[in-house]
C-alpha cells in the first residue's frame, strides 16, 4: 500500500487505481497519460512482464470512454538487453494499442538511449500515427533531432530535461536551458506539419509562450504536467486547452516518489509537512 505522503505523485500500485484516478481527472477536464513504473531492466522476463501489463492497460483503456493514453520507457521494455528486443516489444505494444485505438508515448531517458528511442519512434509512427516521443531541450543535439522529427506524423513532447548530463552534451545553466526551450518551441510550432506539439512543462512562462505560438501559428498542441505538481493550474488551463496529466502507478513507486520530492523545493516542503502532521 502506498503511504499518503506518496499518493500525491503516484496513483497507486494497481492498474485499477490508475484508471480510477483517470476517471476522476476526466471529471475535471484533464486527460491522462498512464505509466507503469519500471526502468533499467536487464532481464527479458521482467521486460516481458511489463509489456503484458501495457497490453492489458491498452485493452482496458480501449473499452472505456476515457481519453487516456500510455507512456513506456525504452529501458523498461528491453533496451537494456538490446535494441532488437526493445523494438520487438514496442511493436507488440503498438499492435495492441492500434487495435484498441490508444495513443502511445515513448518516454526519453538519458543521452545513451536517445538514438535508439528516436529510431524506434520513426519506425513505428509511420505505421501508427497515434504515437509521440519526448525530446529534451537541455541536450545540445536536440536542434538536429527536431529537424529529423518535425515532418513525421505523431506528437513531439518538449521537456527541459531532468537527467544530470555532462556539459559536453548538454546545457547545464538554467537560463541556457530556458533559452533553448523557447527556441525549440518556436521551431516546433512554426514547422510542425503532420503532427502536434506537447508542451511538457510546469513553468508558467513556457506555457504562456506556447499559447502565444499556438495563437500565432495555429499548430495543434497540448499541455502536459505531472500528477501532484501545479494541479490547480492544470484544472484552470483545462478549461481552455487540452491538458494531460502524467500518472504513474505500480509496485516500484518508491524511487519515483523520492525523485519527485528532491527535484522541486515545493515538493520537498509538501513531503515534510505531511510527515510532521502525522
Amino acid at each position: 500500500m502506498i503511504p499518503p505522503i506518496a499518493s500525491r505523485f503516484v496513483a497507486g500500485e494497481t492498474q485499477a487505481e490508475a484508471l480510477e484516478h483517470a476517471r476522476q481527472s476526466r471529471e475535471q477536464g484533464i486527460y491522462t497519460i498512464c505509466n507503469v513504473l519500471g526502468e533499467h531492466y536487464h532481464d527479458r522476463a521482467a521486460a516481458s512482464e511489463d509489456v503484458d501489463r501495457y497490453r492489458q492497460l491498452c485493452r482496458d483503456i480501449g473499452r472505456t470512454d476515457l481519453k487516456a493514453c500510455i507512456s513506456v520507457k525504452p529501458t523498461q521494455i528491453g533496451l537494456g538487453i538490446d535494441e532488437s528486443t526493445f523494438q520487438d516489444n514496442l511493436g507488440t505494444i503498438v499492435e495492441t494499442a492500434r487495435d484498441m485505438g490508444v495513443f502511445v508515448w515513448i518516454d526519453m531517458e538519458d543521452r545513451t538511449t536517445t538514438d535508439a528511442t528516436l529510431d524506434a519512434f520513426e519506425r513505428f509512427v509511420t505505421e501508427y500515427p497515434e504515437m509521440g516521443v519526448c525530446v529534451q531541450a537541455n541536450l545540445r543535439r536536440t536542434e538536429e533531432d527536431l529537424h529529423r522529427l518535425v515532418d513525421l506524423p505523431g506528437t513531439i513532447r518538449l521537456v527541459k530535461g531532468a537527467y544530470d548530463e555532462p556539459e559536453a552534451v548538454a546545457y547545464t545553466d538554467r537560463s541556457a536551458v530556458n533559452e533553448q526551450y523557447r527556441t525549440h518551441l518556436k521551431y516546433l510550432f512554426s514547422e510542425t506539419s503532420a503532427g502536434a506539439v506537447a508542451v511538457g512543462s510546469h513553468d508558467p512562462q513556457m506555457i504562456d509562450r506556447a499559447i502565444e505560438l499556438h495563437d500565432a501559428y495555429g499548430t495543434a498542441f497540448e499541455i502536459q504536467m505531472l500528477m501532484g505538481v501545479r494541479e490547480d493550474a492544470q484544472t484552470e488551463l483545462a478549461e481552455e486547452y487540452d491538458v494531460y496529466q502524467y500518472v504513474p502507478y505500480g509496485e516500484k513507486w518508491a524511487s519515483y516518489f523520492f525523485r519527485r520530492v528532491i527535484e522541486r523545493r515545493e515538493n520537498l516542503s509538501f513531503a515534510l509537512r505531511a510527515i510532521l502532521e502525522r
